[in-house]
């Protein structure tokens, strides 16, 4: 079983380490795709330790929310469920924010149905939507709390002026955000606010999408219809540029004999004590892999090598 901590001062229990469940449904290698393994690494995952799981309705969208549904049905009490809502897909694949109070409380509730419970343990707001005051949006999800729907509210992708005005109004359990060695970003302003407030940081994509375990090279080594082709970090100039970053953490890893996706995961488990990563696989061996990291120290000579490497080429998105 892997090591604990809290979503933050106040929080639930849950592993160092969670797992984020969207590449099962979205984006990512649409042949690749398995029901019945993902729901495997679902439980697996439970069994050793990662309790937190993390989905959104956006993601398929809905078919995720679906099959977490199905993998959780017997063992929803061993997991700390999150889900968000919040981005809608057009039929265009294009994303739309929604934070009006009326769309997040059909959205929780369908939500609830697709997930086959009576409440999430944790409900984020998956972007702030400039069009709606977040007074308003973050008064209903306050709401969600107090009828017993959510147990616990977080944001996403938040900056740290709405962090505070929401922890005013509710406390914010959670942000999440993306944070890697090749985005490093939220080290500057939002991880200090969170520790600050005894928020818990939620990092996304804390692999680089797959970069820093190394398993990419040029684009031709992604899967057909992935949708980081389109990425600008995954295109092939930025790739060559990029894999510096690859090498350090390669030839890091090899000294302290773990690998390149274990050190980088336990390089943002080092970040606070309220990190809590969420890498998504829907592979059992990857899984593991990742799991791995909870126990990796890394010395200090390790981490300034690693906190010096060059800024990533290529915007995240």
């Amino acid at each position: 079983m892997i090591d604990t901590t809290t979503l933050g001062t106040n929080g639930p229990e849950v592993g160092r380490v969670g797992l984020g469940c969207m590449g099962m449904s979205w984006v990512y290698d649409e042949q690749g795709r398995d029901e019945t393994t993902s729901i495997k690494v679902i439980h697996e995952a439970l069994d050793s330790g990662a309790t937190l799981i993390d989905t959104a309705d956006m993601y398929g969208p809905f078919d995720n929310e679906y099959l977490v549904g199905r993998a959780l049905a017997g063992r929803r009490d061993d997991a700390v469920l999150a889900t968000k809502g919040g981005l809608i897909v057009d039929g265009a694949r294009n994303l739309h924010r929604n934070g009006r109070p009326e769309h997040l409380r059909a959205a929780l509730d369908a939500s609830l149905l697709r997930l086959r419970t009576d409440h999430v343990d944790l409900y984020q707001l998956h972007r702030v939507d400039p069009a709606v005051p977040l007074a308003e949006t973050w008064g209903a999800m306050a709401e969600m709390v107090a009828a017993g729907k959510a147990r616990a509210i977080g944001l996403s992708e938040a900056d740290p002026a709405q962090i505070r005005e929401a922890h005013a109004i509710h406390p914010v359990t959670s942000v999440q955000s993306e944070l890697s060695l090749w985005t490093p970003d939220v080290l500057a302003g939002v991880l200090p606010l969170t520790e600050e407030l005894g928020i818990a940081l939620i990092p996304f994509s804390p692999l680089g999408r797959g970069f820093l375990a190394g398993r990419f090279t040029s684009p031709e080594d992604l899967p057909a219809g992935d949708w980081r082709h389109g990425n600008p970090r995954f295109q092939a100039d930025t790739m060559a540029k990029n894999q510096k970053i690859a090498e350090v953490v390669r030839e890091q890893a090899a000294r302290l004999e773990v690998t390149p996706a274990q050190l980088a995961l336990a390089w943002v488990l080092a970040q606070g004590r309220f990190v809590v990563p969420i890498p998504g696989t829907k592979n059992p061996a990857y899984l593991r892999d990742n799991l791995a990291a909870a126990s990796v120290e890394i010395p200090a000579e390790v981490l300034a090598v690693l906190d010096g490497l060059p800024a990533a080429a290529g915007h995240r998105y």
